[in-house]
């Protein structure tokens, strides 16, 4: 049955938690004469009290042990409730934000997304400007402390592949998080104090480099600019961008191994091998193009088709160029390129690589039981043998994330949106990654033209890229709810 105590317990802690994190851009806005503290102030106000009720109406369940239902309940309303209470900042500010306008800015910002309804980004106060990336970073943290230590026992996506001894039972989910959040945390952290001292070294204001540091290490594409990081126009700061936006898109505990094991164990993971193939692969592909076909000289086609293609691979969505204007061949691997994303266990969303990778050695499995029909062939992924559930739980991702996305294609397109637009604006929602393609929500545009009820749309597919997609539907099983 479910522990509804328990789960109100969770989110009384994390609405505690969001509302003193809403005291940092109020103090910011307040030192910069904003106006805008004000909504700060009363959304951390609102946020404490339906904290501080959930948290005091659940005390004592901290005895009770937390089950699956339980667990997929917690993962789906954290997401949801930080998305309400985190879009009040926009909503009673007084910057002609509507209430899905506010949901659909802070539901992009949580899930890592990137998308915006803004259309004059550089000229809003300092304190809404931070509050989208921080945000972000906390969706960012939040999706690998639940990528590493809930999805693994609850067997999403073939997720449990990575799952370890210590983390085998429902039971040891909320001790094993709190273990893994600390590590997880401090790597964060870190990575995201060099992203920032490295982008103020190039030459990016403080304030910029703070917010783009979050948003560069959630790999979540919220900037300061209302052209992104085509507005700098800085080699430097673009570079290091394609470097943090790399590695924030490997596994993050990778580098806990790392400072044990030596620079070895980085290239022992087979996901984070095939993962920096594909992101070479495919930025020689865009280089070569635009090279090639004279749209750019050699520095421009390399800086901007690595910055790019590594942007959109890793669902980060930071544009240093308009590729719309870069003919056929770089959109359409652009496009394909949405669905890849990065390695599990880091923050960027999309299909994932060692999906992919399961899903190759089943298939080269198969072909070679049909050359073979005798013979006895064991898929591995890392050398380790692959089980048959795992390879089951692959396929069934593959097959309702193929589902998801046209079914969301179709929904957008009944919103009059055309053809171009509602099919990458459903790649780009359902993968997480920011931008689409196109005039409406192009590179250089934003999603503030996009109608409510697309909107609305948008905002539900972001949720289920974010959550692994089954995580999300499971719950609207009818017998998810029975005993």
């Amino acid at each position: 049955m479910i522990n509804f105590k328990i789960i109100l317990n969770v989110l009384g802690y994390l609405l505690i938690a969001l509302s003193f994190i809403l005291l940092i851009p109020a103090f910011l806005d307040l030192a910069f004469s904003n106006e805008t503290w004000q909504s700060f102030i009363i959304s951390s106000i609102i946020t404490l009290g339906f904290g501080i009720t959930f948290f005091i109406s659940t005390r004592n369940s901290a005895e009770n042990k937390i089950q699956t239902q339980d667990a997929f309940l917690i993962t789906t309303l954290s997401w949801v409730f930080i998305c309400i209470f985190g879009s009040l900042p926009f909503f009673l500010a007084n910057l002609n934000i509507s209430f899905t306008d506010s949901i659909f800015e802070s539901m992009s910002g949580i899930t890592t997304t990137g998308s915006t309804i803004l259309s004059n980004i550089k000229s809003m106060p300092e304190g809404i400007l931070l509050w989208r990336g921080l945000l972000q970073w906390i969706g960012g943290v939040g999706i690998i402390v639940m990528a590493i230590s809930i999805l693994p026992v609850l067997q999403v996506g073939g997720m449990q592949v990575f799952r370890t001894e210590s983390s085998d039972t429902t039971e040891k989910i909320l001790p094993r998080t709190a273990q893994v959040s600390f590590a997880v945390i401090i790597i964060y952290i870190s990575l995201t104090a060099l992203c920032f001292i490295s982008y103020w070294l190039s030459g990016m204001r403080l304030f910029e480099s703070l917010v783009h540091s979050m948003t560069t290490i959630a790999t979540g594409g919220f900037s300061t600019r209302n052209d992104s990081f085509a507005s700098f126009n800085n080699r430097s700061t673009e570079y290091i961008a394609i470097l943090f936006m790399i590695l924030s898109s490997l596994p993050i505990l990778i580098y806990l191994e790392v400072t044990r094991n030596g620079i070895k164990s980085f290239f022992r993971d087979t996901q984070i091998k095939t993962f920096l193939i594909i992101i070479l692969v495919s930025s020689l592909l865009v280089i070569s193009y635009l090279w090639i076909f004279d749209l750019k000289n050699f520095e421009q086609s390399l800086r901007h088709g690595a910055f790019n293609v590594v942007s959109i691979i890793t669902g980060t969505g930071y544009t240093s160029d308009n590729y719309n204007l870069w003919g056929p061949f770089p959109i359409y691997l652009l496009f394909f390129g949405m669905f890849v994303g990065g390695c599990a266990g880091s923050t960027t969303c999309g299909i994932k690589v060692f999906r992919f990778q399961i899903l190759f050695e089943t298939l080269k499995m198969q072909i070679q039981k049909l050359l073979h029909p005798h013979g006895v062939f064991v898929p591995h992924y890392n050398h380790r043998k692959i089980q048959d559930e795992v390879t089951s739980s692959v396929m069934s991702f593959f097959f309702i994330f193929i589902l998801s996305f046209i079914t969301i294609t179709l929904l957008l397109s009944m919103t009059e949106l055309d053809f171009v637009t509602s099919l990458s604006a459903a790649a780009t929602s359902l993968a997480n990654v920011g931008p689409g393609l196109g005039a409406t929500i192009g590179p250089e545009n934003s999603f503030y033209a996009v109608s409510d009820p697309a909107k609305w749309i948008l905002i539900f597919s972001m949720l289920l890229g974010r959550l692994e997609i089954l995580t999300v539907l499971v719950i609207f099983h009818p017998t998810f709810w029975k005993k």
